[in-house]
């Protein structure tokens, strides 16, 4: 299955295409910037409804599996036991997350979302910012928003979805403020992400709680434990972690009481409120 072996793919396109407006963006023209960045977007959609198409069939081969999900490397944690940490029961358990990424029913309508919207979001900027200043900076941006989105989305534990969720609030901060030259631009940029740190604070709570309770960080073991029966239902630390998970939501997504960043983030380029709010 072509699509779904290369799922890496879908987040790492934007990528490239932010890495280039970073290192060489300034020298490009308008319409390599275009090029580039929207090209990067469509095919990062391309390979997203491939990916959409055989999961079914990859669902169907396995009904035994949560969702289709390819691990590339550990980049937290190792095998020695250095990384070690004691759980709530008193055993010990590896502090240990990979690279990897789970496609299930829910990621994958939320993957065709980001992807679908975000292609169509950047078709738009390429007219409504043409005669701006700062055109590979903008798209830089996006790629990189998008990145984080898709990141956060593909996931398959919770350490490297605080990456995407945390390069979500930095792109929210990067756009917002993106005529830096006005003083409401930078103050509505340092407002979202300082109330965004708020949220973020919940949430690392929430996946600290998870780890020590459960003893992983990778989503298809806390599910099968917590399905496992060995919990009861309405487990005050069960409770507690999502709980905290969700005030991370709230400041992500501008819930009382951590809404006050969204209205101020119109300082921003129109297609940065549509993103964010696709966000």
């Amino acid at each position: 299955m072509f699509f779904l072996d290369h799922i890496y793919l879908i987040p790492l396109l934007p990528a490239f295409g932010a890495a280039i407006m970073f290192f060489f963006g300034r020298k490009l023209q308008k319409q390599t910037v275009s090029a580039v960045c929207v090209g990067a977007v469509v095919l990062a959609f391309v390979f997203a409804c491939g990916a959409f198409w055989q999961y079914p069939d990859f669902a169907r081969a396995h009904p035994e599996k949560v969702g289709y999900e390819k691990a590339m490397y550990t980049w937290l944690g190792t095998d020695t036991g250095h990384t070690n940490y004691v759980k709530r029961d008193g055993t010990t358990a590896p502090f240990k997350a990979d690279v990897g990424f789970l496609l299930d029913p829910l990621s994958a309508i939320w993957l065709l979302f980001v992807t679908g919207v975000g292609m169509l979001i950047h078709i738009y900027s390429t007219g409504y910012m043409a005669h701006e200043g700062g055109y590979y900076r903008f798209f830089g941006y996006l790629n990189l928003f998008m990145f984080s989105m898709l990141t956060l989305i593909l996931a398959n534990n919770y350490a490297l979805m605080f990456v995407g969720w945390e390069g979500v609030g930095l792109c929210s901060y990067l756009l917002i403020g993106f005529y830096f030259q006005r003083k409401s631009a930078s103050d509505a940029a340092n407002k979202a992400f300082i109330v965004n740190r708020i949220g973020d604070a919940g949430f690392l709570l929430g996946m600290f709680t998870i780890a020590w309770y459960f003893g992983s960080l990778q989503f298809t073991t806390v599910t099968n434990l917590a399905r496992s029966g060995y919990f009861a239902i309405g487990d005050p630390v069960i409770t507690a972690a999502t709980l905290l998970l969700f005030v991370g939501a709230c400041g992500k997504s501008a819930q009382l009481p951590l809404y006050v960043w969204l209205p101020d983030a119109m300082e921003g380029p129109t297609p940065v409120s549509a993103l964010i709010h696709a966000a």
